[in-house]
């Protein structure tokens, strides 16, 4: 009676596996994100609300595929607690791996970090462009309603002249 064989894969070896498969969907979603945040910075500084407005699915879809990422990274880690692997992190789960596979992966999860790196620099640049403009609009937005004459900060009422010239008498 012959029997077959079938290849098994070694635990760690499908472990090496399962975090090169993670990292690189991650690397896939943070490249995608950094053009997007990128093309969107650009579409803030030019004011264009047409493209704004259709950019924000293409942000809804990364959002999703970075949640898919979150979740694939949860079960890999669950499934190492489960084989009493460390299970913090995936750098210190990879650390874990043998010799070859944690210098395989080493140069990945360094680039992973460093896009990430840079992703949370493209957010902040654009979050800083977008504040900067609301104090812009907030100013203008002012001066029209005070007809550009501040009102004092200490007074003993308010004088008609106070008023905003544009918006309350024809000029």
């Amino acid at each position: 009676m012959q029997h077959e064989v079938t290849p098994t894969v070694e635990p760690r070896d499908a472990l090496e596996s399962d975090i090169a498969g993670l990292l690189s969907e991650l690397t896939a979603v943070q490249t995608d994100l950094l053009g997007v945040l990128t093309r969107k910075r650009s579409l803030l500084v030019a004011g264009d609300e047409a493209a704004l407005g259709a950019i924000a699915t293409q942000e809804q879809d990364l959002v999703l595929r970075l949640q898919a990422c979150q979740d694939r990274r949860q079960r890999l880690l669950a499934q190492a607690s489960d084989q009493g692997l460390p299970s913090d992190s995936i750098k210190s789960l990879s650390k874990s791996l043998p010799a070859g596979s944690r210098k395989r992966l080493r140069g990945e999860l360094d680039e992973a970090r460093e896009r990430s790196r840079l992703l949370q620099h493209e957010c902040l640049t654009n979050w800083v462009l977008v504040q900067r403009t609301l104090l812009h609009l907030s100013q203008l937005i002012e001066i029209i309603a005070t007809g550009g004459r501040m009102k004092p900060t200490y007074g003993n009422g308010s004088d008609r002249q106070d008023q905003g010239a544009l918006v309350d008498r024809a000029v």
